[in-house]
């Protein structure tokens, strides 16, 4: 400390003191056992903020659902479920949000279509559905779904052209805005799958 200028002399500090925790606002209601961990009391759940309305995360934003916009494993997608003819050329078009179930949709996918054969993946399967085409006059040609105790008859010789629908999707994925989708409102993206299948198929 020698060579100081002048001498050391103590410095008093201005801090203004600590107010009490939560007198005035409304985090301290809502904490327990500081110091033995923390935990909201109340009844709210983790990641709410106890005086906000809106979630801080965790729950899918509003709209997105109607928007045709879920979330899988995959992230946030968007499905097409098509019904097309022998030749690939789709003839009903639906979008739905990723996580949403095939088998559900199927009833207004066929809607309008009286074909004599019905092919369809292993997702479709239902016995409502199945009843359903049997119904109308068509022969479901649907895998049977692994746990299925009751099984159903199944050519696997005419399941065989349901390639058909799968090189459908692969000529529309070549579409950039198809395989991903750019659109934020589903009508636009619905509209974009009908174009590119106009293109494909029709022009």
């Amino acid at each position: 400390m020698e060579g100081c200028a002048s001498p050391l002399r103590a410095v008093q500090d201005a801090v203004q003191p600590v107010r009490p925790l939560g007198t005035q606002r409304c985090l301290g209601r809502h904490i327990h056992a500081v110091g033995r961990g923390w935990r909201p009391t109340g009844g709210g759940d983790a990641g709410f903020h106890p005086c906000e309305s809106a979630p801080l995360g965790g729950r899918r934003k509003r709209g997105a659902d109607v928007q045709a916009i879920g979330r899988s494993r995959g992230g946030r997608t968007t499905k097409i479920h098509a019904a097309v003819d022998e030749h690939g050329r789709p003839r009903r078009l639906i979008i739905r949000p990723g996580h949403r179930g095939d088998a559900p949709v199927a009833p207004d996918l066929i809607d309008a279509l009286a074909p004599r054969l019905c092919l369809a993946d292993g997702a479709y399967d239902s016995d409502a559905f199945r009843r359903l085409l049997l119904d109308r006059g068509t022969t479901p040609v649907i895998p049977n779904n692994p746990t299925r105790k009751r099984q159903h008859p199944f050519d696997r010789q005419a399941y065989r052209l349901r390639n058909v629908i799968e090189r459908t999707f692969g000529r529309l994925k070549d579409w950039r805005r198809i395989a991903t989708r750019y659109d934020k409102l589903a009508r636009n993206f619905l509209a974009a799958v009908a174009i590119a299948a106009i293109v494909i198929y029709w022009l």
